[in-house]
């Protein structure tokens, strides 16, 4: 259902902008307590309005309502880990130092950055929108947001939430399209934190660099599964699909193409058809749990990718079914893919599952490492040698092995891409230090003054000693 996005004048812009930075600068956001309270009225806004998201998000895209309160559910958790660890985070660290050192009091301070953008993406809106922010909130720092005009539903939506649940005078929205973003990215931001494709994380960096302002950039990437041909491949198919039918593979985590053991291409193929029935018994154009794309221009991009490509549809349950009219795209699996098929030449971002056959792990990887890092790699494997092979020799944000999508799941481990597939950490206590600066400080006492003294000119013999001591310290032995 089609909806007019409500664009924030361009006009207005400079004056949020600026608004916020004398927010900061007045030290409301510094205390816990307003910093906690935010949280809290975040995770309020999360719970209370959880049936307009929902419905937001199935008017924007047919976001399943099971998917969206997953969305929902995480906000919730993450917002209620930041609050009851934030007073951990923040407390300043003393570093062990040498005993001579231990008078300076050497003391490393958490500070906020100061006044943050945070540019989100489409396809999971509610989660990618707000976990930036609650790291900026943790981190006590004033933001502005920029969710995406593709999902017009959910944007007017937060847009008219936010302001009823969060401090106006620290947190804003800004809706609009290139023009809106185009005047956002003019000006200096203490840290921006864009999730999306690498395209335009190139033109955020760019902009970024003109003020020498740090990012935080997820980006996605093309990641690849390879599955060991001594693994159940029913139980592999089972779980690539389902992580590549969530939000019809509008993610950036979705298994992007299948290194598979020749021999066993067909045994995995007829895993998937097992796999799909049990989801989606009368198909999944019009099943309730499976999205739809999220606009024509993306539907008519999946259908050119699939159009040029020059392996073999599967057929069957995987005839690849689609409407236009509704933006419905079943899932389809290409097999006998070469590395110069159209399947490889971006991310898919799409229900489309490449299938490319290989002669052994050697293979798979040098495939993977001949590529852009991705932002995640799975395996299918139960044998040691093949993790740690994977693990030494190949390259990606993450690594996991035996399923697909689940390490989201885990909110205390890091997330990053490496490479193409962007920098900066976020979860948890990872998205708090990414708005957060680590303020070093000393404080030398009077009393330090004579083991000061030898550093004034002129320098005399027993000064050059002491330096002569330290550039002499004793090395260890190297054996060849």
């Amino acid at each position: 259902m089609a909806a007019t996005l409500i664009h924030t004048p361009i006009n207005e812009i400079p004056k949020i902008r600026d608004d916020l930075r004398t927010t900061f600068r007045s030290g409301v956001t510094r205390p816990l307590e307003w910093r906690k309270h935010q949280l809290h009225q975040l995770a309020r806004l999360a719970q209370n309005e959880a049936d307009a998201i929902c419905d937001a998000l199935s008017r924007d895209f047919s976001k399943p309502r099971f998917e969206a309160i997953g969305e929902i559910g995480m906000v919730i958790g993450r917002v209620l880990s930041s609050a009851e660890q934030l007073e951990e985070w923040v407390k300043p660290e003393q570093p062990v130092v040498p005993e001579y050192q231990k008078g300076w009091k050497p003391t490393v301070y958490k500070i906020p950055k100061g006044t943050v953008l945070i540019i989100s993406p489409w396809n999971y809106p509610m989660i990618l929108t707000f976990q930036p922010l609650i790291g900026a909130i943790a981190a006590g720092c004033c933001a502005v947001l920029k969710p995406s005009e593709a999902v017009p539903h959910f944007s007017n939506l937060i847009a008219d939430l936010v302001p009823k649940y969060l401090d106006t005078s620290a947190y804003r929205v800004v809706n609009g399209g290139i023009p809106e973003t185009s005047k956002l990215l003019e000006f200096q931001w203490d840290h921006i934190f864009y999730t999306g494709n690498g395209r335009v994380g190139r033109i955020v960096a760019s902009a970024a660099a003109k003020h020498l302002t740090p990012c935080s950039l997820e980006l996605g990437g093309k990641s690849p599964v390879f599955v060991d041909p001594t693994y159940d491949m029913d139980l592999a198919a089972k779980r690539i699909l389902w992580g590549k039918c969530n939000n019809a593979g509008q993610i950036c985590v979705a298994p992007d193409y299948i290194l598979v053991p020749r021999q066993k291409q067909d045994e995995l193929i007829r895993g998937f058809e097992k796999a799909y029935k049990a989801f989606f018994p009368d198909g999944a154009l019009d099943d309730v749990h499976y999205a739809s794309i999220v606009n024509d221009m993306h539907f008519q991009r999946l259908t050119n990718l699939l159009d040029r490509s020059k392996g073999e549809k599967v057929g069957g349950v995987f005839e690849g079914r689609r409407n236009a009219g509704k933006r419905r795209f079943e899932p389809v699996i290409v097999k006998g893919v070469k590395a110069d098929d159209s399947l490889l030449e971006e991310e898919i971002f799409g229900p489309i599952l490449p299938l490319i056959a290989v002669d052994g792990l050697n293979e798979a990887i040098d495939f993977v490492n001949e590529r852009p890092h991705p932002l995640v790699l799975y395996s299918f494997t139960e044998d040691p040698i093949v993790k740690e092979r994977l693990i030494n020799e190949t390259q990606s944000g993450g690594i996991t092995f035996n399923d697909t999508f689940q390490q989201l799941a885990v909110d205390q481990l890091p997330f990053s891409g490496i490479g193409e597939s962007g920098y900066g950490y976020q979860f948890l206590r990872y998205t708090y230090e990414a708005f957060t600066h680590l303020r070093s400080s000393v404080d030398i006492p009077k009393e330090a003054e004579p083991a000061l003294s030898l550093r004034y000119p002129p320098q005399g013999e027993e000064a050059f000693k002491v330096m002569g001591r330290v550039v002499n310290l004793p090395l260890p032995r190297h054996r060849l």
